[in-house]
């Protein structure tokens, strides 16, 4: 009987630390999806293209930065780190996009609210979810909101 209860309690046990993993895992892309979406209409209300270029600056390198921080205090699998490195890859590319650099033209000024658009779609449409715990997404959200 002794054995019946102890078989019973471990599969609980096992159940119970499996349904928490579970809950406890945060999808990071949608994080992203709704910051930079922020980022976008922060940029289509403003008037001025120095504003609208100083907004996604900052926003492309909050990513940056929060994608180097999550890399340097989680352990990631090989599949989740390769994902992360491939957005701050992408996030890169839009940055020096942005600003001219590493041979791409400089975005102008009147089509800052066009290039807005054009990254939020690289960053929803991108075929990736990372899928993390939540104590690492409680993190990338303070990180964002600190920067």
């Amino acid at each position: 009987m002794k054995t019946l209860y102890a078989l019973l309690a471990s599969v609980l046990l096992v159940c119970a630390i499996q349904t928490t993993s579970f809950a406890q895992s945060s999808n990071i892309t949608e994080t992203f999806k709704k910051h930079f979406n922020e980022t976008v209409q922060a940029v289509h209300e403003t008037e001025s293209a120095d504003e609208k270029r100083a907004i996604l600056n900052e926003s492309f390198n909050k990513l940056i930065i929060a994608i180097d921080r999550i890399e340097s205090v989680s352990s990631l699998t090989e599949n989740e780190s390769a994902s992360l490195n491939s957005y701050k890859i992408g996030l890169t590319e839009k940055l020096n996009e942005l600003n001219g650099l590493d041979g791409f033209d400089e975005i102008m000024d009147e089509d800052l609210d066009d290039f807005s658009n054009f990254s939020q779609d690289f960053i929803e449409q991108a075929n990736r979810t990372i899928t993390i715990g939540i104590g690492t997404a409680l993190l990338i959200l303070i990180i964002l909101l600190l920067l």
